[in-house]
């Protein structure tokens, strides 16, 4: 059962709440539980696991692809008051592809059961809907992934990236090694660290161990 601490959380970020009945929310509530999960921690690993639907309390988790040789591409990466839904593949029927999902920071996150969430989807239209949304949102994810990796040359692809990464923290400080930046671009890291190296040399950014400092965001944009 959900810690109650955390229940305005969980009514906050379920859009669909108001419209429980009594007997659904209590369902829900009943059938949610926190869980912490380590950094670098594997939450689902594809084929016929079924963990749960997960809302991230906090930390980061990422999704992505294996091949057959091993190599991952990332699909998007979750923090802070959004839901995954892939993670609970067994109540999507169409899901045809094994999804894997780490924990990218120490994490806390609400892990619903998938087969209460899939009952209570069945009977209410906005829980239903909710469902439908958030896996959409998650596709147009994947397709943006998809798109930068097929269409896009890899100095675009890794001058968005860092942009994103400037607007989404706040600072122009990125704390990543270059492997990192690899795996989120769908790259190998010495590529990453080349064309690194030649946005420092062209005055964009500055390098230390770690770390990247976005220092000329104008000319960066001028590059998309």
């Amino acid at each position: 059962m959900l810690d109650k601490a955390l229940i305005p959380f969980f009514q906050e970020n379920m859009t669909f709440w108001p419209h429980l009945t009594e007997d659904e929310k209590n369902l829900l509530l009943d059938h949610s539980m926190l869980k912490n999960y380590a950094q670098s921690e594997n939450i689902h690993s594809g084929d016929n696991d079924c963990v749960g639907v997960l809302l991230i309390q906090s930390g980061e988790l990422r999704t992505y692809i294996l091949s057959e040789d091993g190599r991952d591409i990332t699909l998007y990466r979750l923090t802070e008051g959004e839901v995954c839904i892939l993670s609970a593949s067994c109540i999507l029927s169409n899901i045809t592809f094994d999804v894997h999902i780490d924990a990218e920071k120490a994490s806390q996150v609400i892990l619903i059961n998938a087969s209460i969430f899939q009952k209570i989807c069945t009977q209410n239209i906005y829980a239903e809907n909710f469902s439908y949304k958030s896996a959409i949102d998650r596709f147009s994810d994947v397709m943006w992934a998809m798109q930068q990796i097929l269409f896009m040359s890899f100095d675009k692809r890794l001058t968005i990236f860092l942009l994103d990464e400037v607007s989404k923290t706040g600072s122009n400080v990125i704390q990543m090694t270059h492997e990192q930046i690899a795996k989120y671009v769908g790259s190998a890291r010495e590529v990453v660290s080349r064309m690194l190296k030649y946005f420092e040399k062209e005055g964009y950014v500055k390098l230390s161990r770690g770390k990247i400092e976005v220092i000329d965001k104008v000319n960066l944009r001028e590059m998309i």
